[in-house]
């Protein structure tokens, strides 16, 4: 009896023992990341400071990215690198999965005049603002109407002078996997200067870190440029089209729900 006892504890320790180590090791891992994340931060927000060109800001946070996925040892592969037109402007449309997309797509994209399209809310912090405006970033009004007009108008403006606009199309991102409805800004402003639109997948980034979560978790991440969309038109419809056109693009590729469906 106690030899049979005995074999049922030590069945029961050791799978207890392995999901113990596994978790401990998730956590180690998760506080790297952040160790990596606050070390980086200190010269790349004092980079911020110094330098007032965009170019060299994008070039030097572009640096400090890459650094940090090699040492949080997050895997990143970049497709259709040749789709980006080499020459040109031309708006990009990207899924928002993450906290990390911004940090990604830094890493992913050699400094070109890219420009984020970022939510006016952001400005009011200084520590985002200084780095953001490091970047080139546009800050676009939401919740104003007229603010929000005028500040389209004046993206489509730099986007004709050969400015690069980043737009995440959903305008926010979940914990639940999914792809959410595009917001319209970046589809209006590609239509109405007639410029080419460039959709861009982020996958794998979620799993690394969800909203709401600071538990970082290992994983790959995958981003895939696809062929650019020309639009077919300057009109609303025209621009409704793209939309269509670059969310089933991005749908094919990110490897999650169409959640618009689901919320039908």
């Amino acid at each position: 009896v106690w030899l049979q006892l005995a074999r049922l504890a030590r069945a029961s320790l050791v799978p207890e023992l392995r999901r113990q180590r596994r978790a401990l090791s998730g956590l180690a891992y998760s506080a790297w990341v952040w160790l990596c994340f606050q070390m980086l931060a200190v010269p790349t927000l004092a980079a911020a400071a110094l330098l007032r060109n965009p170019a060299r800001g994008w070039r030097f946070s572009r640096a400090m990215a890459r650094l940090f996925l090699r040492l949080c040892r997050l895997p990143l592969v970049v497709h259709g690198q040749e789709h980006i037109p080499a020459s040109g402007p031309f708006v990009m449309a990207v899924n928002h999965a993450s906290y990390l997309d911004g940090l990604i797509l830094l890493a992913a994209l050699a400094e070109r005049g890219y420009s984020f399209a970022a939510k006016r809310e952001l400005s009011q912090s200084l520590l985002p603002r200084l780095f953001l405006q490091s970047i080139g970033t546009d800050f676009v009004e939401r919740a104003d109407i007229k603010q929000g007009v005028e500040d389209a108008s004046r993206l489509a403006e730099s986007a004709r002078a050969g400015r690069t606009p980043i737009f995440f199309a959903e305008g926010t991102f979940t914990r639940t996997a999914g792809l959410l409805p595009f917001r319209m800004g970046a589809f209006v402003i590609a239509a109405q200067t007639g410029v080419p639109l460039v959709p861009v997948t982020i996958r794998g980034a979620r799993s690394v870190l969800r909203d709401g979560s600071w538990f970082a978790r290992r994983g790959t991440i995958v981003v895939t440029v696809s062929a650019p969309l020309m639009p077919r038109g300057s009109d609303w419809n025209a621009a409704v089209a793209l939309r269509d056109a670059a969310r089933a693009e991005i749908l094919r590729r990110c490897g999650e729900p169409d959640l618009t469906r689901r919320q039908q």
